[in-house]
């Protein structure tokens, strides 16, 4: 059975169980804080568990694309050494949400393993919860005694808390679950070592495939549990996994799921998958990571140096390096593999195959730029071997190539392995620890339980209609973060926008008849809309009215539906490819990144801005519609945004039909004429495929263009109000370069007029010629111009100039040629040293270096020090 027939098989069956068939939420998370990305199944219906928000049925199924890179047995390092783990993987799961409990799950997972995938049944073992002393749980004997129906009790184990009580997180919804694994291996293996003493221990061919929890508790940040008030069923099945089973392999790489993509490595290598081991790693990481990578970029997460994107970064670096080292790829080649991922999934995930061009130019882009990086690591290793003494690097020198050249510490070993040297592993792990420590302290903070003040509701979002309203608050809790506290308000309506699709959110206050509390942000989490404050009101149950500050609130709104204007601006004269990648709106401007992948020219950008001038004074009235389905938003023509997940109903925002009609969440203004002025004040490169314009409106266009023609009225009184002021700019650049070039040729002369001087006090002393001086030059260039005519004139040269350039000291030592093959001097270490006296640094090249420094007074002393250097 292929794998498609597996990933439909399991959504057809759960389907005729009565579940809905839901589409996988995007691999990288918008509103959850707690996460950068979706890392299970549950993971789009964590508010359902929560309850903060109503599922849109009791019984869901779906296949999810998952990422994980820490946690339980999947640090990024190892993966692609074994057979079994992955960074992005799948996640076929059925839920119950107060429907089915323990007995229906278990039974269905029997029927579809055993009867529809006819997985041997002797070849199953499961685990159920085995209690918990210090949660004061005892065995999960209802599960026990429910399998005991379908499978022998000798294969029931009693699991781990750490294995068998599944939890979201440190707090949050949490229950027993049960575990079913699969032994892969031989007869012959099966009756030297039983399977149920290789469940859970790591061991590549008998292996979990599926989990059912059972969700039933809720975990307090104080550690303690109290019961859901309604039991749920979350499973997870691994994809990859269960290919491997059904189709009797012993790896999930050797599945149709990975086969595909390692024959076309192994082929542009001429490199046979399972002749080396070294080799199958690399075909297995680069397999493995273009997945993860090309998914993220899919779904809106470029690399970047912070965050989720520092990840798909690490993610995609370890592939090239992986490939560049053990398969020779020294040019970029994993974005090849893009159409071959895109061809294989087009049918379940079609997002790829429809931005298959993109997501391939932006990982071209990325590997260029690090195997450039790679390229100069080499060198920094090189020269890091060859100042050494002895046989070990350092271990700071190995973090620094981990963190600047991104080199793991394996490549480096490597390396240094080749050239006889071995690395200081303990040195290296102690400057990872400060590294870890210092992100830690940074970002420790502690969270407190969410407190309800009467029941929980979910908060009604009244912002479109009304910036006031009279609220009451419904839950809180208190957030601690270098000693200070800060408290997260919920309400049971608000008029706050919450900052999401790129619009910043609300600040105010809330007033009550005794106190008055300022709301300084205003965020989603999930489905709750959380305020921030920094004080905690009086009387909880107070009644408060809501105030949103409104020139914030409008600027906002202004920038907000310009976003809107310029994206079918942008696709209106740059083309239908153009889709937006990001955006940030404020009261202050926006920004609006896309893709496209060449810069825009002047009159494009021109262009650009004059349509969006042109609507605005149209004045174009808003057509907003709320609650729209999905369906009928998009034959309006509404464009969804890769990466976004939208609901079954929608907001349809609309600035004339046939110009801009976009889903939207945001706050806009009733009318385009009320942007006032729009102006683009920059463009310019985010990423590969990826342009940013930053923009302002309003008030803020104004006052911009205010201030650029004060600025010509200002040159024009300088240059005497010349009637043409162009030819006036351009008649005095003609001059001043005209000016430049004669100072050239003056500096020129007095350069050689120096070295001839120079050449008339050169010293010859034993196997060299010795030329040292105080001298004066107009610039750093004509200094090294000296230095390279003298060069060239003796070749035994050794050349100390204590120099000073426009009021400040520099050091200059060159070394000449036949002089440099002896290795006695080397002039970059002679610099660093003379440097000291004039309270400055610098370095170079063996033959050739440089330094600047702050005390001209200690220009007589480099030269006093070079002598004794000399001797």
């Amino acid at each position: 059975m292929d794998s498609g027939s597996i990933r439909r098989k399991f959504l057809e069956f759960f389907e005729k169980k009565g579940h809905q068939i839901v589409p996988s939420a995007p691999l990288v998370l918008k509103n959850d804080p707690t996460l950068l990305f979706t890392n299970s199944g549950m993971v789009q219906f964590k508010d359902c568990f929560l309850g903060n928000t109503t599922p849109k049925s009791s019984r869901v199924a779906d296949t999810q694309k998952c990422l994980r890179v820490s946690g339980k047995h999947n640090d990024l390092e190892e993966v692609g050494i074994d057979t079994y783990h992955h960074t992005m993987f799948e996640m076929l799961g059925n839920w119950s949400f107060g429907d089915y409990f323990k007995k229906d799950a278990i039974a269905w997972a029997w029927e579809l393993l055993t009867e529809e995938y006819k997985l041997p049944k002797d070849r199953l073992y499961v685990t159920v919860f085995g209690g918990d002393k210090g949660d004061g749980l005892p065995v999960d004997e209802e599960a026990k005694g429910l399998w005991k129906a379908f499978i022998d009790e000798e294969r029931i184990l009693h699991g781990s808390k750490k294995d068998n009580f599944w939890e979201m997180g440190e707090s949050g919804p949490c229950g027993p679950c049960s575990e079913i694994h699969v032994d892969l291996r031989s007869d012959e293996e099966v009756k030297k070592v039983p399977g149920k003493t290789l469940v859970n221990n790591d061991h590549p061919q008998v292996v979990e495939i599926w989990n059912l929890v059972f969700m039933e508790f809720n975990r307090k940040a104080d550690g303690s549990l109290e019961k859901l008030p309604a039991q749920h069923v979350d499973t997870g099945m691994g994809f990859e996994r269960l290919c491997m089973a059904i189709q009797g392999k012993t790896s999930n790489y050797d599945t149709d799921v990975f086969q595909p993509l390692i024959t076309f490595i192994g082929e542009a290598a001429n490199v046979k998958y399972k002749a080396d081991e070294k080799t199958d790693i690399a075909m297995r990481v680069m397999a493995d990571h273009v997945r993860a990578v090309s998914f993220a970029i899919c779904d809106g997460q470029l690399p970047s140096n912070t965050g989720a994107g520092y990840v798909i970064r690490r993610i995609l670096r370890r592939a090239v390096r992986y490939g560049f080292t053990f398969l020779d790829f020294k040019e970029p080649f994993i974005y090849k593999l893009v159409p071959v991922l895109a061809n294989q999934l087009k049918d379940v995930f079609g997002e790829l195959k429809a931005q298959e061009d993109y997501v391939s130019k932006v990982i071209f882009e990325e590997e260029a730029s690090f195997l450039r990086t790679l390229e100069k690591g080499l060198k920094r290793i090189d020269a890091i071997i060859q100042e050494k003494k002895d046989k070990v690097i350092a271990g700071d020198q190995v973090f620094e190539l981990y963190d600047t050249f991104g080199f793991p510490v394996d490549l480096t070993s490597l390396i240094a392995r080749e050239r006889g040297l071995s690395i200081d592993e303990t040195g290296f792990e102690t400057e990872m620890k400060k590294q870890k420590d210092r992100s830690k302290a940074a970002a420790s903070k502690e969270t407190g339980d969410w407190m309800s003040i009467g029941d929980d509701v979910k908060t009604e979002f009244t912002g479109y209609d009304s910036l006031e309203e009279d609220v009451k608050l419904v839950k809180y809790r208190i957030i601690k973060q270098k000693n200070k506290e800060q408290f997260q308000l919920v309400f049971n309506k608000t008029p706050f926008y919450a900052e999401s699709g790129g619009q910043v959110g609300d600040t105010g206050f809330i007033e009550s008849a005794n106190e008055k509390i300022f709301i300084v942000d205003t965020k989603k989490e999930n489905e709750l809309i959380v305020h921030f404050s920094d004080k905690l009101p009086e009387s909880l149950t107070a009644s408060f009215h809501a105030v949103v500050q409104r020139d914030k609130r409008r600027q906002s709104m202004n920038n907000h539906s310009a976003t809107h204007l310029l994206h079918a601006a942008l696709r209106q004269v740059l083309g239908k490819h153009v889709e937006q990648k990001g955006s940030l709106v404020n009261d202050k401007l926006l920004r609006f990144d896309f893709s496209h992948f060449v810069a825009m020219t002047p009159e494009e950008i021109q262009q650009v801005e004059d349509i969006v001038n042109q609507k605005v004074r149209e004045n174009i009235a808003l057509d907003e519609k709320r609650n729209v389905p999905i369906e009928q938003a998009k034959t309006l023509g509404a464009m969804a945004l890769f990466g976004e997940k939208y609901g079954d109903f929608v907001r349809v925002i609309t600035f004339d039909p046939k110009f801009s009609v976009e889903l939207c969440g945001g706050t806009h203004v009733r009318a385009t004429g009320h942007i006032g002025l729009f102006k683009i004040i920059s463009e310019s490169s985010v990423a590969a495929g990826v342009r940013r314009i930053e923009a302002i409106t309003a008030d803020e266009a104004e006052a911009y263009v205010r201030n650029e023609v004060s600025l010509l009225d200002e040159i024009r009184g300088m240059l005497k109000n010349p009637k043409d002021l162009s030819a006036a700019v351009k008649a005095l650049a003609e001059e001043k370069q005209a000016l430049e070039k004669k100072l050239e040729v003056f500096n020129q002369e007095k350069a050689n007029q120096v070295k001839d001087v120079l050449v008339t006090k050169a010293i010859k002393q034993g196997d060299k010629t010795l030329i040292m001086d105080k001298i004066s030059l107009p610039n750093a260039d004509t200094v090294k111009n000296v230095a390279y005519a003298l060069r060239n004139q003796f070749n035994d040269l050794l050349l100390i100039l204590a120099v000073e350039v426009e009021g400040k000291p520099q050091v200059c030592v060159m070394v000449g040629e036949q002089l440099a093959e002896t290795k006695v001097y080397h002039a970059g270490n002679m610099v660093k040293e003379l440097a000291k006296e004039i309270d400055g640094g610098g370095g170079g090249q063996p033959f050739f270096a440089t330094a600047g420094g702050k005390n001209l007074a200690g220009l007589d002393a480099v030269l006093v020090k070079a002598r004794g250097m000399i001797k």
